[in-house]
């Protein structure tokens, strides 16, 4: 869509002329010669660009130009005079003007000038249309569950974003742990700053140590120019420590200083620097256990865990489990343009008896490879991992599989290996160590293709 353009300035002639050569570029183009009915068009219209005349019969274009960036701070104003002076067009860009011409000597320069103001424009609105997707996409309503574990780790997250607060958050792996950590921040008065993320339980001592507080040119072996740590890069905003209970034991006193005053060092470095952020940090070990053992100190626990959120398992969220199945079906639907529209009862029992010890990821995992595999409409059993097929034919209650259930769990080997093979029936007879005329048989028994 072509960008609107404001042209205010009394000289009608030149007004006319900076119309017509603007508008054969393809821009829509409008003119007045006073303020007053610039502002006007303004409160009726959706302007771009103005370019406006410093000198009008009513007042004073760099004076103006703030007046228009604090009402309208998307608007972009070029400002035009017939007498430049550096002290006006000082100001002019002070006043938030995107730039200031002298009329005459630099006409040529109008249209790439007002072409870069546009692309800013567009940029902008780029990136406010970005801002919008990442809080929608990190929002708590986004956190799909109907369960009342869910549903009160949801309201204490949602009661403790607004604050400064330290937040702990504790669960088994893959229950969204980080998920809730980007909300949080997300509908915190810091959103606007960044979220940086550091998963504990992924670096050594000493790499973790440069990547938490960075270091100096020289500090070690390969250290060959001064380093930002992600303290500094998340100043303002929210530092996410995942696994902080894998922290090592020599790394969490210089964690705790932070924390308490502020202040850090970074390795090699003899120069205190400070930083403000907000700490939020998640584990899947019982921390108590772990101070009683003498791996994590009681003081930063402490410290960390002045608001603490507790997040279930899936098999504490039964009731939200088909839910999350058919809205990541949806999602990976889509993603790979197939029309998968439900789940077969028989799928669905497999998925409510199934205990997903690997939680909501676990499950998302699953969808995605039930999806590539599915060639049909409806999500069946056969696209199920080995493990949940065996679920479908326990009935609820039952540990084991029982007698009665051995032609099932014959017929799921038998399709376990025949996938495993990619459909090769010579090989998967071979694996099953049984004659090609037997399996042969048996997949006609069964039904299988």
């Amino acid at each position: 869509m072509a960008a609107n353009v404001l042209i205010i300035d009394d000289e009608e002639k030149l007004r006319n002329l900076l119309t017509r050569i603007i508008s054969l570029e393809g821009y829509k183009v409008q003119g007045v010669g006073m303020f007053s009915a610039g502002l006007k068009l303004l409160e009726r219209e959706a302007i771009d660009v103005v370019l406006c005349d410093v000198k009008l019969p009513d007042g004073n274009g760099v004076d103006f130009a703030k007046v228009l960036k604090e009402k309208y701070p998307c608007l972009e104003v070029i400002l035009l005079t017939a007498y430049g002076n550096i002290g006006d067009g000082v100001q002019a860009i002070k006043n938030g003007a995107f730039d200031y011409l002298v009329k005459g000597d630099d006409n040529d320069k109008i249209i790439p000038l007002l072409n870069r103001a546009v692309e800013k424009i567009d940029l902008q609105k780029k990136v406010r249309l970005l801002e919008k997707q990442l809080t929608v996409k990190y929002s708590f309503d986004t956190i799909n569950g109907e369960s009342p574990a869910i549903k009160a780790a949801i309201n204490l997250a949602r009661k403790v974003a607004p604050t400064e607060a330290p937040v702990l958050l504790t669960g088994e792996t893959g229950t969204g742990k980080e998920v809730f950590a980007q909300a949080i921040h997300s509908n915190s008065s810091v959103s606007s700053f960044p979220f940086i993320a550091l998963n504990c339980s992924a670096l050594s001592k000493d790499i973790m140590e440069s990547e938490l507080f960075g270091h100096k040119a020289g500090a070690f072996t390969g250290a060959s120019k001064d380093k930002r740590g992600l303290i500094e890069e998340a100043r303002g905003g929210t530092l996410f420590l995942d696994e902080i209970g894998e922290m090592p034991a020599e790394l969490q006193p210089k964690l705790l200083r932070f924390l308490e005053n502020g202040t850090y060092y970074r390795v090699g470095d003899t120069v205190q620097r400070s930083a403000k952020v907000r700490l939020i940090a998640a584990t899947n070990r019982d921390l108590q256990k772990e101070i009683e053992a003498g791996h994590f100190r009681s003081d930063l626990y402490y410290r960390i865990a002045v608001f603490s959120i507790q997040l279930p398992s899936l098999r504490e969220r039964q009731k939200d489990i088909l839910m999350l199945a058919k809205h990541y079906l949806s999602v990976y639907s889509a993603k790979t343009n197939k029309q998968i529209t439900g789940i077969s009862a028989e799928a669905e029992q497999a998925f409510l008896n199934h205990p997903w010890p690997g939680n909501v990821r676990e499950l998302k995992n699953v969808i995605e490879r039930a999806v590539i595999l599915e060639d049909n409409t409806e999500l069946t059993l056969n696209s199920l991992p080995f493990e949940l097929q065996q679920c479908a034919v326990v009935a609820a209650g039952e540990g084991t599989l029982t007698s009665f259930h051995l032609a099932r769990v014959e017929q799921l080997h038998i399709m376990r290996v025949l996938k495993h093979t990619n459909g090769n029936k010579a090989e998967a007879a071979r694996l099953l160590d049984i004659g090609l005329a037997t399996l042969y048989r048996k997949i006609d028994e069964f039904g299988l293709k």
